[in-house]
């Protein structure tokens, strides 16, 4: 077997230690959720999510995902701050960290790690594995409603928390169905989050998606880990206090049906220990 370049060898280890770290940024938020410590857990997040990317699909195509859920999640966030697509009308406050526009750096982030976490955890609860397992366009298509939905189910519990706990951002329209927020944001979730994975799965539909090293069945708890933190801070911390009860059945159940793709893995590579 020919030797591993010495980053590719290093990308578990990197993407272990930057998950430990999120961890423990995620912690520290829970008992002092200031700007500094959303925008150091938000780095630390899309920085473990790259590496993690970058191990199991490949540098070319991992950096093709963030360029898309960057760029995508931006623009979407911006036309929704700026005309009310996609979410409705709002506006971002200063608790975020500095902007782009009228963006907050850390939302564009924000949207690449999640969208990476369900698309992992999508492939897992169809293929057992964390990779997609047939090409097809219909196939694509429903592999990344089904994320797109993994993902909005972080977003019935964080959206409340960041509106009316962190004042994150300031509604025109506050007398939505679900907790004051509206129903539209929720669809616009679905909506962006469905076009950047689609979008991923077409742009390396020509390229094989191969692990820069052996990518064993432990390194999936990377991305299943980062979804799971957002459930547990939900139930520790969400608001109104019934997102507290909503979260474990609306992101615990994807994540029990990953967990379950996980234990029947499907081979990558000569282990998968």
């Amino acid at each position: 077997m020919p030797a591993q370049p010495p980053m590719a060898a290093r990308l578990p280890a990197l993407s272990f230690a930057l998950l430990a770290a999120f961890v423990v940024a995620t912690a520290v938020r829970i008992h002092n959720d200031t700007t500094l410590a959303i925008v150091i857990a938000s780095v630390l997040m899309f920085a473990c999510c790259w590496a993690s990317a970058t191990h199991l699909l490949g540098p070319r195509a991992a950096l093709h995902f963030v360029v898309i859920a960057v760029c995508l999640g931006w623009f979407a966030e911006q036309m929704g701050a700026s005309h009310g697509w996609f979410f409705g009308h709002y506006t971002y406050t200063d608790v975020l960290g500095p902007r782009l526009l009228d963006v907050p750096l850390v939302i564009p982030m924000m949207w690449f790690a999640l969208t990476y976490a369900g698309y992992v955890l999508s492939n897992l609860i169809v293929w057992q594995s964390p990779v997609d397992g047939a090409p097809g366009l219909a196939h694509a298509a429903m592999l990344s409603f089904l994320a797109a939905m993994i993902v909005t189910a972080f977003d019935l519990g964080a959206d409340p928390y960041f509106v009316y706990t962190l004042k994150a951002w300031i509604m025109a329209k506050t007398d939505g169905a679900w907790f004051g927020e509206t129903v539209q944001g929720f669809f616009g979730w679905v909506f962006v989050a469905f076009v950047i994975i689609f979008g991923f799965r077409m742009s390396s539909r020509q390229q094989p998606l191969q692990p820069v090293s052996p990518f064993l069945r432990r390194h999936a708890l990377v991305p299943l880990t980062i979804y799971a933190s957002g459930m547990v801070f939900q139930m520790i911390l969400g608001s109104p206090v019934e997102i507290r009860s909503i979260a474990p059945f609306a992101m615990g159940i994807p994540l029990l049906c990953a967990l379950a793709g996980f234990q029947r893995w499907k081979r990558l590579g000569p282990t998968t220990a």
